[in-house]
């Protein structure tokens, strides 16, 4: 009875929420990833209706939309993606959306893109540009311009909504800088699941010694090699903190920890998705600013050392 009457209920807020989307007249903007669904919407404020399609805690390479969401994306007057091959499980019906001739916005197609510097990927784009706030800002830019093409948006709001975006940018960025140099030069080594924070080490000066996943996405999985290798960079570099990200179990980053066979903690990062309301990371701004503080004491020197 009780998954009867939960069903029911799940059936009647869809009910309710499609009834109000109907009673919105403002344009109506489908974004793809939860960090950009943010983005969007503190760029465009109430001047139009923002969905997201994936959900909190979710990974972006993989996650998967309904056909009730996919005939949403074929209504949608912009369609806002990440591009540069993070949508993985989405690109089917990004191609088909565009081929029918919906207005879309790729963000990394608009801003400077990195290139991974090694691993399975070497060589192709990376798409984590949110790590770096001072791209977020490019980002804004492109996304007010955007905007403000659709028929009926109201440009005036949308550009007082932009303007006050850009200030908590710039205040996020500030913080990071300041945060990150406590850090000194030689402890300014990252780890992770997966090749992540490249944009953030260009920006800020630390060094990627490596990821556990060799690849740009999750996906991929790493052999015994790459974890002999990555343990032994470990050791050449003193790592003594590696990141396991939110969206995926850090199963491996753990063994990993184990494998290394010095004292290596393992401390978690809001890396590819935002959280549900009240874990710490359910926007933009939060997330990045949860991030710092851990990248930070993660990195930190101990009192031993």
């Amino acid at each position: 009875m009780r998954r009867l009457v939960g069903t029911v209920a799940v059936a009647m807020a869809l009910t309710g929420c499609a009834r109000a989307a109907d009673s919105d007249d403002r344009p109506h903007i489908v974004v793809t990833t939860n960090i950009l669904g943010d983005v969007v919407a503190s760029t465009v404020g109430d001047a139009a209706r923002v969905t997201t399609l994936m959900r909190p805690n979710a990974d972006p390479h993989s996650f998967e939309i309904s056909a009730r969401e996919a005939a949403m994306m074929r209504d949608a007057d912009l369609i806002v993606s990440n591009g540069l091959g993070l949508e993985e499980g989405l690109q089917r019906h990004l191609d088909r959306t565009a081929d029918a001739g919906v207005e879309t916005y790729v963000v990394g197609e608009q801003i400077d893109v990195l290139d991974y510097s090694d691993g399975d990927a070497e060589g192709t784009p990376d798409p984590h540009f949110w790590t770096d706030p001072a791209r977020m800002l490019d980002v804004v830019d492109g996304l007010e311009a955007a905007v403000t093409d659709i028929d009926g948006i109201d440009e005036r709001a949308v550009e007082q909504a932009a303007a006050e975006y850009r200030t908590e940018l710039e205040s996020l960025d500030q913080e990071m800088t300041d945060s990150f140099a406590s850090i000194p030069e030689g402890h300014r080594s990252l780890v992770t699941n997966h090749h992540v924070f490249g944009y953030l080490a260009e920006r800020f000066g630390f060094r990627v010694v490596g990821a556990v996943i060799p690849g740009g996405t999750t996906l991929a999985a790493p052999s015994a090699a790459d974890l002999r290798d990555l343990t032994e960079a470990i050791e050449r570099a003193g790592v003594r903190t590696i990141f396991a990200e939110s969206s995926q179990p850090d199963r491996l980053i753990q063994v990993l920890a184990d494998e290394a066979g010095v004292d290596v903690e393992v401390s978690e990062l809001f890396t590819e998705s935002l959280a549900e309301k009240g874990e710490g990371a359910d926007t933009y701004l939060t997330m990045m600013r949860a991030n710092t503080e851990r990248i930070t004491s993660g990195l930190s020197p101990r009192p031993t050392d």
